[in-house]
């Protein structure tokens, strides 16, 4: 009897490095996520952890804000959807002490046609759709400039908002929306600048379909590069060592080239 509970718990065993780790000693991480293509990333490297004695478990989430309040409140370990000057603002405004980890990849920010199909055909009074929170409008609306279509104060850095635009010649309308929400608002508009993720999840690729799109070899692929983030005090956690690990190695980075095509692109 002894024998055949020994030989059970063998089989519900992982062999690691020769020793045997058990299904129910499997150290728990919680990590949030939006889905794409941040969520499909960590449950690709799901089993490599699982490996390490890791149970990753991935949360998803369909906006900016509620990922970062989950992991202030405990509720998640860590988390995977920003940038730096993305986190950096959240923290200043709403007193969270959340820090940045291992840069995985870049999400090129796009220009895409709505019910108007190029630039040069753009009307007097068009309305672009930009992201309504603080860095991604000033990335917006700093792509828009360098579509030729406006052009902005730069005082302001990456606080630039609609007030800031100094040259309009087409009477352009800004209509700010909720990140999530752009990719949506596509027939209503004449065009619209779309985040990486929710542009993937509309069936959308920066690299082939937007009219104009943020260079994966510049200043905006280190500025806007996606990481894992923790709770300050949180970096060192073994496990949060072993999914930043995870997260940045060699087949993670096929994955995302396959996968992603351009449309994301690995900064590792």
């Amino acid at each position: 009897m002894v024998r055949k509970r020994v030989l059970s718990a063998l089989l519900l065993g992982v062999i690691l490095g020769g020793t045997v780790a058990f299904a129910d000693s499997l150290t728990v991480l919680k990590v949030g996520a939006t889905p794409v293509p941040h969520a499909a990333i960590l449950r690709f490297i799901a089993p490599i952890l699982k490996e390490k004695g890791i149970d990753l478990q991935v949360v998803e989430f369909t906006d900016y804000v509620q990922p970062n309040l989950a992991l202030q409140a405990k509720e998640l370990d860590a988390n995977y959807f920003q940038h730096l000057p993305y986190l950096k603002d959240f923290n200043a405004k709403n007193g969270t002490t959340i820090v940045p980890g291992t840069a995985v990849h870049f999400e090129p920010l796009g220009l895409y046609p709505g019910r108007t199909k190029t630039i040069a055909g753009l009307k007097n009074g068009a309305i672009i759709a930009v992201p309504n929170d603080t860095t991604n409008e000033a990335r917006a609306l700093l792509l828009l400039e360098a579509a030729g279509i406006i052009k902005v104060n730069h005082d302001k850095g990456l606080q630039t908002t609609a007030r800031d635009i100094t040259a309009n010649p087409k009477k352009i309308k800004i209509k700010e929306l909720e990140a999530a929400q752009i990719a949506r608002a596509l027939p209503d508009v004449d065009l619209a600048v779309i985040n990486g993720n929710y542009a993937i999840e509309a069936g959308l690729n920066a690299a082939t379909d937007a009219l104009k799109a943020e260079d994966k070899s510049s200043l905006a692929a280190k500025t806007y590069a996606n990481f894992i983030a923790t709770r300050q005090g949180d970096e060192n956690r073994p496990e949060i060592k072993a999914l930043e690990e995870a997260i940045t190695s060699d087949a993670v980075r096929k994955f995302i080239n396959d996968t992603y095509k351009g449309a994301v692109v690995p900064v590792f």
